[in-house]
């Protein structure tokens, strides 16, 4: 799955050592990812010097195998208390599109705060082959061309390379991302993988004879030396690419998120 960053501005506005992954082939077998549609419980887990008292909300994930790609939604919906009791109600929705061979990307990611919108991005890019340089064509907000650095990955690929790397037992890959989210082109992911096992982790039937582990991933912008992380997200992952204990820092405070309803979707083809 893909967990993003919502930003915030203002009151509170605008939410998974990578060179040897990307040598000439895909970098893992996005085809054994699995087409799922999960409902996450969303409550605040710690809070870090702002003005949010309380939070709550869900986040909706769907993934469908469509032949010819991956499509995705991703739903959050929070509402959050301020220090001064007022109540902010904030909506991220981001869908995206992304070709099996992880070459082609559309995107479309709308965030709203009471109602207004605070962030609208959308377009498509295109990589020319695996580890090679591309290119992202926004049509919102502005009708610009992005370049995307040699070894970017979109979304899926993305998560295939870090299920990759974990099984070959890596503990650190570091990782150029694209994903349409924001106007500002690639950015650099920082994972920290942990406690992969084929020991059971779970109790649900789909889950639990998979192998699993923790990963920590931080997303920097690109071209910034000695900076602190843009968003930081954790969680446990499963092989199919199915997550849960998520932890979702979004820098005045943490989210907590767990698994609360999970369906295996059949292919569409």
């Amino acid at each position: 799955m893909r967990l993003r960053r919502l930003s915030f501005a203002a009151a509170c506005a605008g939410l998974l050592a990578g060179a040897g992954l990307l040598a000439g082939s895909m970098p893992a077998a996005a085809a054994d990812l699995a087409a799922h549609r999960a409902i996450y419980a969303l409550k605040l887990d710690s809070t870090h010097g702002g003005n949010i008292e309380a939070a709550s909300g869900t986040m909706a994930y769907e993934v469908q195998d469509v032949c010819d790609g991956w499509a995705s939604r991703q739903r959050l919906q929070m509402t959050l208390t301020t220090s001064e009791g007022q109540d902010i109600q904030m909506l991220s929705d981001y869908t995206t599109w992304e070709s099996k061979d992880g070459l082609k990307l559309r995107f479309r990611t709308k965030q709203t705060t009471d109602q207004s919108v605070t962030s609208d991005v959308s377009g498509e890019a295109e990589l020319p082959a695996t580890g090679a340089a591309g290119s992202a064509h926004y049509t919102t907000p502005d009708d610009k061309t992005a370049d995307l650095p040699e070894g970017t990955l979109f979304p899926t690929m993305h998560t295939a390379a870090l299920l990759k790397a974990a099984a070959e037992g890596k503990k650190f890959v570091a990782l150029p991302l694209f994903d349409g989210t924001s106007a500002d082109g690639a950015q650099d992911s920082s994972i920290v993988i942990s406690n992969w096992s084929s020991t059971p982790a779970g109790e649900r039937a789909e889950l639990k004879t998979l192998s699993s582990g923790k990963f920590h991933i931080a997303f920097f912008d690109r071209g910034v030396e000695h900076q602190q992380p843009d968003y930081e997200v954790s969680m446990r992952y499963w092989d199919n690419g199915v997550a849960d204990d998520l932890k979702m820092n979004f820098g005045d405070f943490t989210m907590a998120g767990k698994l609360a309803e999970f369906k295996l979707l059949d292919p569409g083809c």
